[in-house]
């Protein structure tokens, strides 16, 4: 924008907030201070007005919303009201009014939350309507909303100022009102399955040795460090031991790294596990569950992203050899050593690790070759035992885990394993984990946690557990390109 267009915008606004602000101090001198009104009891929407007028009625009804537009023609005016379903017009008389009310509204302002009183009726152009008997002014607004035409497109400052998108973009609330029918719809189906929905801590005593990082803090009373959560698995795993069999959270998490389209530090997962079944259970309980969100979200098992068709009606299932095999050409079982399995790396191009094994090779070519082609709903299992560290290893063939990840849209979606039940390899594997961290970032204050061990120690049962990111769900069921767009207060850096 030229420099002396933005300071005619900016003086323009601190010009209408000063009148704004002008009328408030004038109506609070009168004793109509708005900001003093406590209650409106309003018994109707505008959306189901709309829908359920009937041809000729005359229903009286109370409405209250935000005032999104006015055409003042005289003795009368019309002005659109929105309130949370949607939005009506106004009809607003002088006569029915009374003289001293409506030349109070006429020097409301845009954006100024009112309360009406009066009875539907439709306009000679056909306009389901309320006509005004009575009109409330209940909230001033002392800052303009975003120009009419031009709307808030700036994406940082919707995600900045969520408030104010959501007034003049009203179509975003359809994301997040379907944000909270999907979460319905999981729990509904986990509960109706025998599962029970638990809480477990958000602030722990320690930093595991897990690849994230994670947000540290201090708790004065205790005089101790303590972290937020990267996961939910360890406490939920412990009440697996405590012989509640089915269990799961809706979790907050929070990861101190990266952000993009696809992250944010702080984000929300669904984990459960389910004792006396294993990985291909959990296949099933999301390929279930991933049809029944599909058909009842979005009405159908073919569902649209960012310009794909995506069909949850259908799942393949490839072994990770397999989908490395398909898309790469290269067969896993023809290395002989991880010497044979790093020279075929370098032929193809592959980067891997001077030391990488034949599992770590294995991960790299799936990363290059093969997610990018995931776009339907494809399972990759059978992962390689060197990045799984609380998976079982296969029976048949123990350089390999029980694990299973999902894609869709060459994305990972969710997180699956036969949990290892085993304490003695459970704790040889967060020993070797936490060295390796510690190796990595000498500043890190990873720890083995014993009291899992122990716990496992008692007996765990043979269990199947997932873990899926919530906002990545959202995301897919309502085509949005960012989860910026299903966050309502992402992560955002100061503009200071």
């Amino acid at each position: 924008m030229d420099q002396n267009v933005q300071n005619q915008t900016e003086d323009n606004f601190s010009e209408q907030v000063a009148i704004r602000r002008e009328k408030l101090f004038e109506l609070q001198k009168q004793g109509k201070n708005p900001y003093e009104i406590t209650k409106f009891d309003f018994n109707a929407y505008s959306a189901e007005i709309k829908e359920n007028y009937q041809e000729g009625e005359e229903r009286e009804v109370r409405i209250a919303g935000r005032m999104l537009s006015r055409r003042i023609m005289g003795k009368a005016s019309f002005c659109n009201l929105a309130d949370e379903k949607g939005n009506i017009q106004l009809y607003v008389k002088r006569d029915d009014v009374g003289e001293e009310d409506y030349a109070a509204f006429k020097k409301w302002d845009i954006g100024d939350i009112i309360g009406v009183e009066g009875f539907v009726f439709v306009t000679r152009t056909g306009e389901v309507s309320v006509h005004c008997k009575k009109i409330t002014l209940l909230s001033k607004s002392l800052i303009p909303l975003p120009e009419k035409f031009h709307g808030l497109t700036n994406t940082d400052m919707r995600y900045r100022q969520r408030y104010v998108d959501l007034i003049v973009n009203p179509e975003v609330k359809d994301v997040f009102y379907k944000r909270s029918a999907i979460l319905k719809e999981v729990r509904n189906y986990l509960d109706n399955k025998g599962f029970l929905e638990v809480d477990t801590p958000i602030l722990v005593p320690m930093e595991i040795g897990a690849a994230a990082r994670s947000f540290a803090t201090h708790h004065n009373t205790l005089d101790m460090d303590m972290y937020l959560r990267i996961e939910t698995e360890l406490y939920l795993k412990r009440l697996i031991v405590g012989g509640m069999h089915r269990v799961y959270e809706v979790g907050r998490i929070f990861r101190n790294e990266g952000m993009d389209t696809k992250h944010n530090p702080e984000f929300t997962t669904v984990e459960l596990y389910q004792a006396f079944t294993d990985y291909y259970g959990m296949m099933d309980l999301v390929e279930e569950l991933y049809k029944s969100l599909a058909e009842k979200i979005c009405g159908g098992l073919v569902i649209r992203y960012q310009g794909k068709e995506i069909d949850m009606g259908h799942w393949e299932r490839m072994t990770m050899v397999e989908a490395v095999k398909k898309y790469a050409g290269v067969d896993y079982h023809s290395w002989k050593s991880d010497e044979e399995a790093r020279a075929c790396a370098k032929e193809h191009h592959v980067e891997v690790p001077a030391n990488a094994t034949c599992g770590t090779v294995l991960i790299e070519f799936f990363d290059a070759y093969v997610e990018e082609n995931l776009i339907q709903p494809t399972f990759i299992y059978d992962y390689p035992v060197e990045n799984s560290p609380l998976a079982k290893k296969k029976p048949t063939d123990p350089r390999f885990t029980e694990r299973f990840e999902y894609f869709i849209n060459a994305t990972e979606f969710g997180n699956a394993f036969s949990e290892l039940n085993d304490p003695i390899d459970q704790k040889e594997r967060f020993e070797t984990q936490v060295a390796a961290k510690r190796a990595a970032e000498p500043d890190t204050k990873a720890e083995v946690d014993y009291d899992y061990v122990t716990a496992m120690e008692y007996g765990m049962p043979p269990t199947g557990g997932l873990g899926f990111g919530i906002d990545r769900l959202v995301m897919l069921l309502t085509d949005s390109a960012s989860i910026r767009d299903v966050l309502l207060f992402p992560t955002m850096k100061p503009l200071d």
